[in-house]
């Protein structure tokens, strides 16, 4: 990312280079000039620039204690007086004026709706310009907020973090199955009252659990590569101790009836969830999945040509682990995907049938990446009807 600077003769430059995304001040012949930022946190992207004053602005993940929030901080150019502006926890979208005195900074979580508010330049807050008010909604909903979770991952000692969603219902003394998903960005949020990974499965009768293992965004360079080489190493290792840490607190959670659900290369986790951890995960669901990464041209970055690290594309397949499946499975695809085409699914298909395993298929005619329209609600129906039918949840959709 490049933010040209008014005098026409320096730019900023974002890199990882030192293993966090961090501001550096270049010449604009490419000299470096300095490095603008630092520290364990990445810069998320820059704001605005005051030249005149001698300030950069930008969002930064900046918060140790809650590693995924987004807020406005400043430092100047000359790489002096770093200050993170805003406190409130959750996620800050940032307006600046164009004097450059003030800015509107919205912000909410994922249990706390959007509030604005007018600041000045360093922070100091003016008037609070709106509060939304959604307890008309939420009470006719009957809508819970979600819980945030930190627990350590399978190694004992990396925290992770996610968010847990509740039935509208919820009885502490009722034991409820499990969807789980893997989020490959980060888990902390906005607010919202709907969203179909969350609420709408939670309202079905579901305790849905949200993880970010490690290999995913938004906590370094060396969280994020953590298994670059072997992809598919820790994550379902990650979310089986995530799930085994949050029920030993809080015995609503039934592991006896776990699904995990995803699409794309979260359909490559929840389809290799089912196969390595088949004593954990009941039923999965793979939306237009990732099934071997030598098929698949994005992954070379991390593991280079698939004719000189064969062994760690062998070991990122799927198509190796088909005779461990146990329980149901649902493949979905549509027929126009070009991002991941229909031929990784039915590569699926294919292993799954040589070892005897017996799967659901269903193909989305016409459909791309993301299906839209009847296809995406057909898809949608079709999904709560699977997890209903194998998890038991007795709630109709």
């Amino acid at each position: 990312m490049v933010t040209l600077l008014g005098d026409g003769r320096r730019f900023i430059w974002t890199s990882v280079r030192d293993g966090w995304s961090h501001l550096y001040l270049y010449d604009l012949d490419g000299t470096l000039i300095r490095q603008l930022t630092r520290g364990a946190f990445p810069v998320v992207r820059v704001i605005d620039v005051d030249e005149q004053a001698g300030w950069i602005y930008f969002t930064a993940q900046s918060d140790p204690a809650r590693p995924y929030d987004t807020h406005l901080c400043r430092v100047t150019l000359e790489g002096q007086q770093f200050q993170q502006l805003t406190d409130a926890p959750g996620q800050h979208d940032i307006q600046m004026a164009p004097s450059k005195h003030v800015f509107l900074d919205t912000h909410s979580s994922v249990d706390r709706p959007p509030v604005t508010e007018m600041r000045r330049a360093d922070g100091t807050l003016l008037q609070t310009v709106s509060s939304a008010d959604v307890s008309a909604v939420m009470d006719e909903l009957q809508w819970k907020a979600p819980e945030e979770y930190v627990v350590n991952a399978a190694d004992g000692s990396t925290p992770l973090y996610g968010v847990i969603y509740k039935p509208y219902d919820f009885d502490p003394n009722t034991k409820y199955p499990v969807i789980q998903f893997f989020q490959w960005r980060p888990t902390r949020e906005f607010f919202q009252v709907g969203g179909y990974v969350g609420t709408s499965l939670a309202q079905l009768g579901y305790i849905v659990v949200i993880t970010s293992p490690r290999g995913t965004e938004g906590r370094g360079k060396a969280f994020q590569v953590a298994d670059n080489g072997h992809p598919g190493q820790f994550a379902v290792a990650d979310m089986v101790a995530v799930l085994r840490q949050l029920a030993a607190t809080r015995p609503f959670m039934d592991l006896t009836r776990v699904g995990v659900v995803g699409g794309s290369h979260h359909g490559f986790i929840s389809t290799r969830a089912m196969l390595l951890a088949p004593d954990v995960y009941r039923v999965g669901v793979s939306v237009n999945g990732v099934s071997d990464m030598a098929a698949h041209w994005r992954h070379e970055g991390a593991l280079g040509p698939p004719e000189t690290n064969r062994a760690a594309y062998e070991y990122a397949s799927n198509l190796r682990l088909a005779s461990a499946l146990e329980g149901k499975l649902l493949l979905i695809h549509g027929t126009l995907d070009t991002d991941v085409p229909i031929s990784h699914t039915m590569r699926m298909v294919d292993a799954l049938t040589k070892a005897g395993k017996p799967y659901d298929l269903i193909i989305l005619p016409d459909q791309a990446h993301v299906p839209t329209g009847n296809s995406w609600t057909y898809m949608r129906d079709r999904i709560a009807q699977y997890l209903q039918e194998h998890l038991k949840t007795g709630r109709n959709n």
